[in-house]
């Protein structure tokens, strides 16, 4: 079995050019099913044993979600290797996914942004590490960005003239984002005292490329100094973003875009928090409200 995953994680890398990421979950997904059949041949495993796996993780009290996505890993990996003939009959075709839970993502007022952003400031011009903090915060709310793309930001990646980010997103899939002026004096000033010069845009006190997890350090220090609410996140910037310009006018198919969703579905999500909004209009303009 061992063979057959690596075979189709060499798959994701080379021709499906999924993130690293993606590819790292997929693995770790496809191991544990791999411990569950201890060995059992290929060809053995049919639709009982699919269902006894996930059995087995209904047990272990697994989100539906987290179920959702391991079942998603042994789709694409018995579709591989259906295509690739190493398998007669694809098990997992009548295998039913879960139904998901539906959680609306929260996200934090404009006055709540304007707060936290605000919170973030250099004491001194020379300040690096604040200048640094307050662009990093304009970045994530100015255009709504993944953790992962702030912190795979290059230097050549900002087009200060056209107010224009280009953007690495999942699947290594390219996308042309606005950036905000706010958001662009802040990185300007930030690099303008970056003494060491580098690919990356934003570093840690090292010198190195920032990690997923100093930019989550960077926000929480940041919400806990404004006094946000608990349960925010700095995906919540992004959350945020998308509500924002749902709340002011925007159409959704320009949010799927800026956002970089595959899918019109994944961003109808957010047409859920706007509800107030609508709401308060319809009080507003309806003479029997």
């Amino acid at each position: 079995m061992e063979k057959y995953i690596e075979k189709f994680i060499r798959y994701m890398e080379i021709e499906k050019n999924y993130s690293v990421h993606t590819i790292l979950n997929y693995k770790l997904d496809l191991q544990d099913f791999n411990r569950f059949i201890a060995g059992t041949e290929l060809d053995k495993i049919d639709y009982l044993v699919l269902r006894k796996y996930l059995a087995v993780l209904k047990e272990k009290n697994l989100s539906s979600r987290s179920v959702g996505r391991r079942l998603s890993a042994l789709r694409s990996f018995f579709r591989f290797l259906s295509r690739e003939g190493y398998i007669k009959t694809n098990p997992i075709l009548m295998l039913s996914s879960p139904k998901l839970d539906k959680h609306l993502p929260s996200f934090m007022t404009e006055e709540e942004v304007r707060k936290l952003i605000e919170s973030a400031f250099a004491k001194t011009a020379n300040d690096l590490l604040g200048l640094r903090d307050r662009a990093i915060l304009e970045v994530f709310y100015s255009s709504g960005l993944r953790i992962s793309e702030v912190v795979g930001l290059n230097v050549d990646d900002v087009d200060p003239i056209s107010g224009i980010l280009k953007i690495r997103g999942k699947g290594k899939k390219e996308r042309i984002v606005p950036v905000g002026e706010a958001a662009l004096g802040a990185i300007r000033m930030y690099l303008s005292k970056k003494k060491k010069e580098t690919e990356a845009v934003f570093l840690n006190k090292n010198g190195r490329r920032i990690t997923t997890r100093g930019v989550m350090d960077i926000v929480t220090k940041y919400l806990r100094l404004a006094g946000i609410k608990p349960g925010v996140s700095a995906h919540t910037f992004r959350h945020s973003f998308a509500t924002h310009l749902l709340n002011r006018g925007a159409d959704l198919r320009t949010v799927q875009e800026l956002l970089g969703h595959a899918n019109l579905s994944t961003t109808q999500i957010y047409t859920h928090l706007t509800t107030e909004k609508l709401k308060s209009v319809y009080d507003k303009a309806h003479p029997h409200a």
